[in-house]
């Protein structure tokens, strides 16, 4: 399993594995980190996290819709 990491803004209609993540804004400071399973994930849901440099992280685990 692999992640990646970029600053975006998400527009109307964007779904990851199948969630809609629409008008979300992620930057240096609100960063956002999905996780998509096949099956069903150990912690379904999103969390937001705290970083040691004073930003915030999303993340999801989501189990990709069929």
């Amino acid at each position: 399993m692999s992640s990646t990491h970029a600053e975006v803004r998400f527009g109307k209609n964007v779904f990851i594995g199948g969630h809609s993540v629409a008008n979300q804004t992620f930057n240096c400071q609100r960063r956002g980190e999905y996780h998509v399973y096949d099956g069903k994930p150990a912690h379904p849901g999103c969390a937001w996290r705290s970083n040691s440099d004073g930003s915030r992280t999303k993340v999801c685990h989501l189990q990709r819709k069929r």
